[in-house]
């Protein structure tokens, strides 16, 4: 079975983990959303938001 893609992989709250050594959300989902949206009747996280490293860093400069 092939790995969904999500665009959990762009957003600001999706974190690495060192203690479960993989990329967790940080926002606290209730058991409720998850299902909806892993199950495919949300299309998209109501807390989704781009995360743009070269946007954090020009910032810095």
């Amino acid at each position: 079975m092939a790995e969904r893609i999500t665009q959990c992989e762009t957003c600001a709250y999706y974190d690495y983990d060192e203690e479960l050594e993989c990329y967790v959300c940080s926002i606290n989902l209730d058991e409720d959303e998850v299902s909806s949206y892993y199950s495919g009747n949300s299309r998209d996280c109501g807390y989704y938001r781009f995360s743009d490293d070269y946007k954090i860093v020009k910032k810095q400069n």
